[in-house]
Formats: C-alpha cells, sequence, structure tokens
C-alpha cells in the first residue's frame, strides 16, 4: 500500500471513532442509570488519558524537535490561550458545540501532523492514528450527548454530520504529507500548538476535579505548569 493511501486510511478510520462515539452514546436509552454514573465518567476518563498520552508521547516530542526551545514554549503557551478564547466564546454564545468544536480543533492539527510524520519517515504517524481514534471515541460521544441535550438537531443528523467530519481527516492528512513536509517548523509549531490546546481542553473539559463553571484559570494554570516541566526537560537536554 502506498504511503498516501495508508494516510487516507488511517486518518478516515481515526475520524470515524466520533460517529462511532455518538453511536454507543445514542443507546443511552437502554441504560439511561448507569450509563450516565459508570459508563459515561469511564469512557470520558479514557479519553483524557488518550489525550494526554498523544500531548506526552507525540506531540511534544516531535514537535519539539523541530523548534528551539523558546519556540516550543511560545507555540505551547499560544495554543492554551488560544482554545481558552475558543471556550470562552462558545460559553458567551451559549452554543450546544463546545465539544463538538473541541473535537475538531484537536483531529484536524493532528491530522496534519500524521500525513508530516509519514512524510519525513518513522513510525510516529501511526503511533499518533492510533491516539487520534482513541481520542475520538469519548469525544464523539460526549459531543453528541452535549447537542442532542440541546435538541436543536436530530440524533441522526448529529450522527451523519460526525460521519461527514470523518471525512476532513483524509484532506487534512493529505495536506500535511504533500505540502507542509516541506516546512518542518510549521508542522512542529502545529503539533505543540495542538498539544498546549489539548491540554487546556482536558483539564477544562474532561478533568472533573480541575473545573469550575464560568472560571478558566485552572485549566490555564495546568498549562502553565506543563510548560515549566517542558521547558525544564528541554534545557536538560
Amino acid at each position: 500500500m502506498s504511503e498516501w493511501l495508508l494516510i487516507v486510511v488511517l486518518t478516515l478510520g481515526a475520524g470515524l471513532s466520533m460517529p462511532l462515539g455518538a453511536l454507543l452514546a445514542r443507546i443511552e436509552h437502554l441504560h439511561p442509570q448507569w450509563l450516565e454514573q459508570e459508563l459515561r465518567h469511564s469512557i470520558i476518563a479514557f479519553g483524557g488519558g488518550a489525550l494526554l498520552s498523544a500531548i506526552a508521547l507525540v506531540l511534544i516530542p516531535e514537535g519539539s524537535a523541530k523548534l528551539s526551545i523558546t519556540e516550543t514554549a511560545i507555540y505551547f503557551a499560544l495554543g492554551g490561550l488560544a482554545f481558552m478564547a475558543l471556550d470562552r466564546l462558545l460559553d458567551y454564545l451559549k452554543s450546544p458545540a463546545s465539544q463538538l468544536a473541541a473535537m475538531l480543533s484537536d483531529f484536524i492539527p493532528e491530522a496534519l501532523a500524521l500525513g508530516a510524520a509519514f512524510a519525513e519517515g518513522g513510525s510516529a504517524g501511526i503511533l499518533l492514528a492510533g491516539l487520534i481514534a482513541l481520542q475520538n471515541l469519548p469525544e464523539g460521544f460526549n459531543a453528541f450527548r452535549e447537542m442532542n441535550a440541546a435538541k436543536a438537531f436530530k440524533p441522526s443528523v448529529i450522527i451523519l454530520a460526525f460521519l461527514a467530519m470523518a471525512f476532513l481527516g483524509p484532506i487534512a492528512g493529505l495536506a500535511g504529507y504533500f505540502w507542509l513536509a516541506a516546512f518542518p517548523n510549521a508542522v512542529g509549531a502545529i503539533m505543540v500548538f495542538a498539544a498546549g490546546g489539548i491540554l487546556y481542553l482536558t483539564f477544562q473539559d474532561i478533568a472533573p476535579q480541575a473545573k469550575l463553571e464560568k472560571h478558566w484559570g485552572p485549566p490555564m494554570g495546568a498549562v502553565a505548569g506543563f510548560l515549566l516541566g517542558l521547558i525544564g526537560q528541554l534545557l536538560i537536554h
């Protein structure tokens, strides 16, 4: 199988985890109490672990290797700030699609990075595809519940929309493979920027102990703490 076709298969497969998560949430009416109390929190926590592993195992190591320490710190902080701004905007607009925005905000940059990783060689692309699929499943689950609760769209319409969004993965992956691979600094910036944003989303939307309604400081504190450790690690090496 050629590399570009493998990218299409991997990114589309990872994207299909979004409607799969939505379908899983769709069966809530079969066991509402159990799903609400046990399965929902387990799936969300699993997604948080996958997101953190994407940051620690792929995005930061691969992205920082292409950037200076100063650039890494700046793009990481900018990612956290940008996702905080998006979070506040969605809250201000009272949008029922905050989880949807979060899902696409990390899926597209990671698909870009996956395509570029294949163009550069190495095994990071396959690992990243697996992590994207793992995190898209709980994010699709959570986004469906959020949008379905708002009663703005029929459940079938939401699932079909998630299915259509899965095809954004191959588009982004091929763009990274054929275009961004020639600009390694841009790939590194996208990876590190996405890492900062994903860390913010993890503590704002996934880690229940850190989240406070109408407060955006705690997740940014997590971004700042991770950034401090990151700078120290880069200085040591």
